[in-house]
């Protein structure tokens, strides 16, 4: 309910101007005046705001260090709408698009270290790129070349999980193996506000709090479950849930990637030290389709996707470049060059990757020889090779 006692509309919870304060939740308040519960560092206008407790988990991001994360947002938008393109030409069977998610994205994933797991849905393609992932990898599973993209122990990111929210039991499970190895990594679990209804999710959370396992589950309110908006399924702040479960929570912009780095190392300190997870609600927007197979004009209103792209994170963060006088061409010609290349990279990574062969199903099933697995294999490569010693039909 809103603070009146009206129910929302089936849009507006999750929104950034009608937050609610966050009853409950045991991290700092706001970040200014009329934000309530929801933590802002740079807002739509690229102004930057001072904040009295977040301020010091940014000290370090000067102005070269922000043109650097406006660098990975640029290359991360420049990816997306590449594979866009190469599933619209053929090339890929299905894409899940990320576009408008990128602060969100970067400004976490820029925040953990290379010891830390991650497990992701399909759509944190810019936290892959965060870790390092190869381009050719984030595309093999779209194209149907492999049933996974990359091997999880490289990059330390699990591969995504289509599965709705099983990913935040996996990283619950592996945080749980951090405590027993004596260790101060941290496991992420990122998934959306769609995922927070499913009973992995739920149950995730009972085990983290109950072992103060070093997990962060990190939820994308990007407003649309598909195609049902987020207010159809949770009626407050999505950030209100996890103090239920004695799991301290954070509300942020999720189109401020400043704030959300900020949020993010807050929540892996505390982990680190022995202070169990932490839920962060990063409110967001997803401007494009759930996936190229989906076409959201059908149960989207235009206006409010052109009220959400005046707040859009890149946006935001070259405006505040361009106050700093961090914006000029030199700079701007250099990261759309890096982008371009990066870009050139993965559709020549597509258009070249082989074709896996018919056995390689039969790959990667078990960790050990499995008689069982083996026998199956033989039985199918010898039918394979029946087509090639049966005889040949001449022209009728």
């Amino acid at each position: 309910m809103a603070q009146d006692g009206t129910r929302p509309g089936p849009g507006s919870t999750g929104g950034i101007d009608d937050a609610g304060p966050a009853t409950g939740t045991v991290l700092p308040g706001p970040a200014r005046p009329g934000a309530d519960d929801l933590v802002q560092l740079i807002d739509s206008h690229g102004v930057r705001h001072p904040h009295a407790h977040y301020d010091a988990l940014v000290a370090d991001i000067d102005g070269p260090a922000l043109q650097k994360l406006y660098e990975d947002m640029v290359v991360v938008r420049r990816i997306d709408a590449e594979a866009t393109a190469l599933q619209r030409q053929g090339e890929l069977a299905l894409w899940p698009p990320l576009l408008g998610q990128e602060a969100a994205q970067i400004g976490s994933g820029r925040a953990l270290r290379s010891d830390d797991f991650v497990f992701s849905s399909y759509r944190e393609n810019a936290v892959a790129y965060c870790r390092g992932v190869d381009l050719s990898d984030i595309l093999r599973v779209w194209r149907g070349n492999a049933s996974s993209g990359w091997d999880p122990y490289t990059i330390n990111m699990a591969t995504p999980q289509v599965i709705i929210g099983a990913q935040t039991l996996h990283a619950t499970g592996y945080a749980m193996g951090i405590i027993n190895d004596g260790d101060d990594a941290v496991a992420v679990a990122y998934f959306g506000d769609g995922a927070t209804s499913q009973g992995d999710v739920n149950e995730s959370m009972v085990f983290a709090a109950s072992y103060q396992a070093p997990v962060i589950f990190f939820c994308q309110n990007n407003h649309w479950a598909i195609s049902e908006p987020v207010g159809l399924q949770a009626h407050v702040p999505i950030a209100r849930r996890a103090p239920g479960f004695g799991i301290p929570s954070v509300r942020v912009d999720g189109n401020d990637v400043l704030a959300c780095l900020a949020v993010t190392r807050e929540a892996l300190a505390r982990a680190r030290s022995g202070g169990g997870p932490t839920f962060i609600e990063a409110v967001t927007y997803r401007m494009g389709p759930h996936t190229t197979a989906d076409d959201p004009t059908r149960y989207r209103d235009a206006n409010e996707l052109e009220d959400w792209a005046a707040r859009d994170p890149l946006a935001r963060l070259a405006a505040l470049l361009d106050s700093l006088g961090l914006l000029e061409a030199e700079y701007t010609d250099s990261v759309k060059a890096t982008a371009d290349a990066v870009a050139a990279e993965l559709r020549q990574g597509c258009l070249s990757m082989p074709e896996p062969a018919p056995s390689d199903v039969f790959k990667h099933v078990y960790s050990t020889p499995n008689s069982w697995l083996d026998r199956q294999q033989d039985h199918y490569e010898r039918y394979l090779a029946s087509f090639a010693q049966a005889p040949q039909e001449g022209p009728r």
